[in-house]
């Protein structure tokens, strides 16, 4: 094993212990350093230079399926992993050295509330798939989970209080809190229910009906796979031209709140965002004032 490799393993091993990320931040990290390190035949601290980092850099750039936002990524985790090894000693180019490429906003999509509404109701509820799928869908809209959150949720919540407890990323907890719709939907589900797993939400065998006799064929937790699924099919159900996923129904789910006048800092804290400028994101589809302005002061003459 190269010394490369050895800090590698131990880096990754910090990032899960130590930072307490998840394993799939670990994998993410390994594979963009794996592929710096693969590509620049770095064996040891020293190997990584300036000019290698930038001929990898270019490299990265060249690969047009390579998103501008993804090669931000590889740089982000070799700017970590430097500053890991400065941290710890090593005789390393500065991080730094290594700046970021400036992104342009993302652009939230959204659907129109009405648009939204058909969605929400595609399910038919005479089935216990529809039941489910309703509650999913209404739990999504109401919380703004992310989808792997949604997919870890305990089945024995408190629907009078309407309040869930979410760990979320980097394991922080935060409270969400469900709609009428949404306990109203998750009720039927769970009073339908035969099974006793402890899961919110699980997959089920497509015999699966209300009207049968026996008891429904329960697979296990439901995937954020499966959960994809679900959402695409009732986009196409309820005739919906532009593009619905599971975390759009989040961005949904902001923009509704800033719209009827929730302030960012609360809409942050319901998300889960670390950093407020995460949230800001929708602050261009969503500023009432400046709408207010636009509409008091603009073309009075006319």
């Amino acid at each position: 094993m190269t010394e490369i490799e050895k800090l590698l393993k131990e880096y990754l091993d910090y990032l899960e212990i130590e930072k307490n990320r998840s394993p799939k931040t670990r994998e993410n990290y390994e594979r963009y350093l794996r592929v710096f390190i693969n590509y620049s035949k770095a064996k040891n601290v020293e190997d990584i230079t300036t000019e290698r980092v930038k001929e990898f850099r270019v490299y990265l750039a060249r690969q047009e399926d390579l998103k501008k936002i993804t090669q931000t990524y590889y740089a982000i985790a070799l700017r970590n992993f430097l500053k890991y090894l400065v941290k710890n000693d090593y005789d390393v180019l500065s991080p730094d050295k290594i700046e970021l490429p400036k992104i342009p906003k993302r652009q939230i999509d959204i659907i129109e509330y009405a648009d939204l509404e058909r969605f929400l109701s595609a399910p038919l509820q005479n089935t216990l798939r529809g039941l489910r799928d309703r509650a999913i869908l209404e739990t999504f809209f109401s919380t703004g989970l992310r989808i792997s959150e949604l997919c870890n949720l305990d089945r024995y919540i408190n629907l009078d209080r309407g309040e869930v407890s979410v760990r979320g990323k980097g394991e922080k907890l935060r409270v969400v809190f469900l709609s009428d719709r949404a306990r109203a939907a998750l009720k039927n589900w769970l009073e339908k229910r035969t099974d006793t797993l402890e899961h919110l939400f699980v997959s089920l065998s497509k015999s699966s009906k209300l009207k049968t006799q026996s008891s429904p064929k329960v697979i296990g937790k439901i995937t954020p796979r499966a959960v994809q699924r679900l959402v695409e099919f009732y986009r196409r159900k309820a005739g919906i031209a532009k593009k619905i996923t599971p975390h759009q129904i989040r961005h949904q789910f902001a923009t509704d709140l800033l719209v009827n006048g929730a302030d960012l800092r609360s809409v942050q804290e319901l998300l889960g965002h670390s950093n407020i400028s995460t949230t800001q994101i929708y602050t261009h589809l969503t500023n009432k004032e400046l709408r207010e302005v636009h509409k008091s002061f603009h073309a009075r003459r006319r």
